[in-house]
């Protein structure tokens, strides 16, 4: 591997490092998702403004009004997403509302022929079947019947939360032909003021005292969470192909898993945890291109 292409691999991999750790930090952040959504999208659109500028991008530049528009609403859809997944974290383990949101990649493939014409395959076809069947595992109904009521929310919530990611992948795709950190920049501005007035109306600004510990987390989660791991992820994706963005990606629910086990205690059942190898492994195998020698 070249030397540029470890580079970006490295940066890839902290960044998804980084990406599957705010589960945790939004467990000990005593703040209304709505709040802390509008934080993260404010704090890291600043910051890789300020990084572009660094750069030397051009941002905002000739992009035109209808691709303006399509953006400003995918990042509302951002905006929405963020705060069902902090909510779905309330309600049940990180690690069951990370699997939930990592349906995401199953939905853009059942309705990528409805959107974009395009064929499913028999092995994304089948992979997209054994993550739902990893989802059914997950969701404890086989071991216990119905979960109960908050655990049930949280699923729910971490699932609509994925479509809200998939619309968002869908409609990025969209959208060809603009710098990534000029798109993200926009989207994250979006996010953050779609979601003022929701705040101001439902006045669900601030309802705790701020200490200097929340302080210190919400600043992790709006720079480093948003802004650094999105600067790290845009950087790294130009050197590597996309079939090896696609598989690591795969690092941030793994990440969760483990950490939420490590940090939170949280327990998962034999059944759950075949659930999460299922949901994992299937979209791994689905993004894998199976190349036969020359000679074979």
């Amino acid at each position: 591997m070249e030397k540029n292409s470890t580079k970006s691999l490295l940066m890839l991999i902290t960044a998804m490092v980084i990406y599957g750790t705010i589960g945790i930090f939004r467990k000990y952040i005593p703040l209304p998702s709505a709040t802390l959504a509008c934080f993260r999208g404010f704090s890291g659109a600043i910051l890789l403004f300020v990084l572009a500028k660094v750069q030397k991008r051009k941002v905002f530049y000739n992009i035109g009004v209808k691709k303006t528009l399509w953006l400003i609403l995918s990042g509302a859809l951002m905006g929405l997403n963020w705060v069902v997944l902090f909510e779905a974290y309330n309600y049940t383990t990180v690690a069951t509302a990370t699997l939930c949101y990592y349906m995401a990649p199953t939905i853009v493939v059942l309705l990528s022929p409805i959107f974009f014409k395009e064929r499913i395959t028999g092995k994304k076809g089948g992979c997209a079947l054994v993550s739902i069947g990893g989802m059914v595992l997950v969701s404890g109904f086989i071991e216990g019947g119905m979960p109960a009521l908050s655990e049930a929310r949280g699923i729910l919530l971490g699932l609509f939360a994925a479509v809200l990611y998939a619309t968002v992948v869908m409609m990025n795709k969209k959208l060809p032909g603009i710098d990534i950190y000029e798109k993200t920049i926009l989207q994250l501005f979006a996010a953050a003021v779609v979601l003022v007035p929701y705040l101001l109306v439902m006045k669900q600004t601030v309802a705790v005292s701020i200490t200097p510990s929340v302080i210190v987390l919400l600043l992790i989660v709006g720079l480093v969470h948003t802004g650094v791991a999105y600067a790290l992820y845009f950087g790294s994706i130009d050197a590597l192909k996309a079939q090896t963005v696609a598989l690591f990606s795969y690092i941030d629910p793994i990440t969760a898993l483990v950490l939420s086990a490590l940090v939170l205690h949280e327990k998962m059942t034999a059944f759950g945890a075949i659930g999460a190898v299922l949901i994992v492994g299937a979209a791994v195998v689905s993004e894998w291109k199976w190349k036969k020698k020359k000679n074979e």
